[in-house]
Parts: C-alpha cells; sequence; structure tokens
C-alpha cells in the first residue's frame, strides 16, 4: 500500500520527514521524492476508487479500507509538522495564553521554531481538553496521543459522511481514500480533524431531529478552532428558509459553561488567542494562492468577503453551501496549509455540490507536495 510505504519511509535513516530540530531537519533530500512519488500514485489511485465508486458501492468494503488508509500512519514517527508538540507545550503551561513554549524547558526543544514565542492561536475548548497531554515529559507519547486523535477523529469524518449522504460509499471514500488526509492527521497529529469531525457531528445530530446535540458540537468546534463559527450564519439562514428547528440554547449554554471554566482556569487571559490569531492571518504561505498571484493579502479578504455575501444570499434561499465556504475561504486565505484541507474536504463529501466537491479535490491534489523536503 503507497500510503503504508509513505509511513515506512518515516524510520528511514537519514530521513528528512521527521520534524527534528524545531521543524527544520536536515536529511537525505531523495527520501523526501520517494515520499512524494508514492503520495502522488497514492492520490491518483484516491481519483480512481471514486470514479469506480460515482454510482455506488459496498459501504462495509469502503469502511474497511478507509480505516487502513487512515490508521496505517499511526505506526511512523510524528511526519511534516512539530503541531503536535506545540499543543503539548501549551497544555503543559500554566496559561497558554499568556505564557509561551519558550518557558517550559521539557517541550521547547521540540516545538517548531515559529511558535517558540507565541501564545495559544486554539479556542478554550481545545487547551482544556489538551491539559492530560501536558502531564507527560516524553515527546513521543505527546505526539502519538495527537495522532491517534487526529485518525480516530479522521475516522469518525468518514463514518458521519457515510451516515449523512445519499452516495454513502462514495462519500466514505470521498473522506477516507484520501491519502493527503491521512498522512497529515495520523501522521502528523493536527486537530483540524477534531474541529471537522465536531461540525460533522452537528450536522449529524440536526438531521436526526437532535437540535441540543447539534448546539453543543457547533459551540465545541468553534471553541477548538474559529473557522467553524463561519458556517453557523449559513446555516442559521438555511433553517430559516426551511423550518428547521435550532436549539440556541444549548448552543449558548455550552458557549458559557466552556467560557467560565476557561476563566477559572486561565482567567481572562484566555479570550487574548485573537491577538495571535489576527498575527497569523496577516502570515503568508508559498502555496496561498494571493501570494502565488503576487496579490496583497488584503485581495484575498475582500475576494472571501465577497464570496460570503452570496453564500448568504444562497443560504436565505434555502441552501447552506458549508463546503464551498471552506473551499473558498482556502482559496483566498493568505496562510493555506495542506491539514487545512480537513475544513472542507468532510464537507464536500455529504453535500451534493460539485462545485465544491470540485474545489477540494483541486485543493488536495495542488497541495500534496506543501511541507514535504525535497
Amino acid at each position: 500500500m503507497l500510503v503504508a510505504a509513505c509511513a515506512a519511509l518515516g524510520w528511514v535513516h537519514d530521513t528528512p520527514l521527521v520534524p527534528r530540530h524545531g521543524g527544520h531537519p536536515g536529511g537525505d533530500p531523495r527520501i523526501g521524492q520517494i515520499f512524494l512519488a508514492c503520495l502522488i500514485a497514492a492520490f491518483a489511485l484516491y481519483l480512481l476508487g471514486l470514479f469506480l465508486l460515482r454510482r455506488g458501492g459496498r459501504v462495509a468494503l469502503v469502511l474497511a479500507l478507509a480505516a487502513a488508509i487512515q490508521l496505517v500512519p499511526l505506526g511512523a514517527p510524528l511526519l511534516l509538522s512539530t503541531d503536535a508538540w506545540t499543543y503539548w507545550s501549551y497544555a503543559r503551561l500554566d496559561d497558554p495564553y499568556r505564557d509561551t513554549p519558550s518557558e517550559d524547558s521539557v517541550s521547547a526543544p521540540h516545538v517548531g521554531t515559529a511558535w517558540l514565542h507565541e501564545t495559544s492561536v486554539y479556542g478554550p475548548a481545545f487547551s482544556l481538553a489538551s491539559e492530560p497531554v501536558g502531564l507527560t515529559r516524553s515527546a513521543g507519547v505527546a505526539a502519538w496521543t495527537w495522532k491517534l486523535v487526529a485518525a480516530l477523529s479522521m475516522l469518525g469524518c468518514t463514518f458521519l459522511a457515510a451516515r449523512l449522504a445519499v452516495r454513502r460509499a462514495f462519500a466514505a471514500a470521498f473522506v477516507g481514500w484520501n491519502p493527503l488526509l491521512a498522512i497529515h492527521f495520523a501522521g502528523g497529529g493536527h486537530n483540524d480533524a477534531l474541529m471537522a469531525l465536531l461540525v460533522l457531528g452537528a450536522l449529524a445530530a440536526a438531521a436526526t431531529q437532535r437540535g441540543r446535540l447539534a448546539g453543543v458540537s457547533w459551540a465545541l468546534a468553534g471553541l477548538v478552532k474559529w473557522v467553524a463559527f463561519l458556517f453557523l450564519p449559513l446555516r442559521a439562514l438555511e433553517a430559516r428558509a426551511t423550518g428547521r428547528r435550532v436549539d440556541h440554547v444549548a448552543f449558548a449554554a455550552t458557549l458559557i459553561v466552556v467560557a467560565a471554566v476557561a476563566t477559572v482556569a486561565y482567567g481572562l487571559d484566555w479570550l487574548h488567542f485573537l491577538g495571535p490569531l489576527a498575527r497569523n492571518a496577516n502570515r503568508e504561505t508559498a502555496y496561498a494562492l494571493p501570494h502565488r498571484l503576487g496579490l496583497p493579502s488584503l485581495t484575498g479578504f475582500v475576494a472571501f468577503a465577497a464570496a460570503y455575501v452570496w453564500l448568504l444570499n444562497e443560504a436565505r434561499r434555502g441552501r447552506a453551501r458549508l463546503a464551498l465556504c471552506a473551499g473558498l475561504l482556502l482559496l483566498t486565505t493568505p496562510y493555506l496549509i495542506s491539514w487545512y484541507t480537513a475544513w472542507a474536504v468532510p464537507l464536500a463529501a455529504v453535500e451534493e455540490d460539485r462545485a465544491a466537491r470540485g474545489l477540494a479535490l483541486g485543493l488536495s491534489a495542488y497541495l500534496l507536495a506543501q511541507r514535504i523536503p525535497v
């Protein structure tokens, strides 16, 4: 299996795939080239599989293969990113919204240099849930904990996609067979998978008339990563247009409870996460479309704002195009990273929206090479 080959390359002597030295490892670039070739080949097979499943297939077999693809990178060391160690470092601090990873001598050598002197950009629900991971002094234990959480979250997204979509087998394969997601979540341990799981959980709860559970899930998703809150106005307008009942009380109660617990744990410092988040929004990555086109970051923000107004109008007519919203955000953001595709791919799997699916697949293909040292 090609994903297994990618995972195995993480153990090869002199591999550049493991993020040592603050995320800037040395190593043999030929290993990175082989890794990329395997990943591209795996993605080509993924596209072929989706083509063959376009008219349906056996859901159980699709889910079994998805489990294999998404779990195999758990056998690799941490791949291509130090984010899992950054989560660990924040969990070890008394207050991740006031203190920085540089202040913890145990985790600081493992944290990426870009975040060593930065306070947390993550929501209070994620910070509170991370606290138990901070008890370990082992970088390996911390990395595999977040790798496992991310892998199981992605499997949860695959299962929920199969439940929510009209074409169940196709939707499960759309998420679960995507090798880019496998490499960056079971391999890299990013928390975007957890946010995506909570968003799909909210959609699944709403689909089965469990409004309170949906409200709780939406609140927690946004309190892990703010991007989930972008979807809420679209869902609210759709609900009003279609007459779907929404439980605002459960949503508000969850926000209040998490805010109260975070205030006890961190004081009011947790409100400061918007500061580093705003600074992060001003950064650029080489793969961001505005950067590639030589446009200022402001151009992307304006373009997304215009697109969002159009999406609000679509929702007002009864169609909340969440996957397209996520995809357009990724197209216009100045800070685009491979694992952000988890914002769009699971939603594109459950919505019958060809534009959103094409955009999600295109972004996945475009970002295959990012972060791979070749």
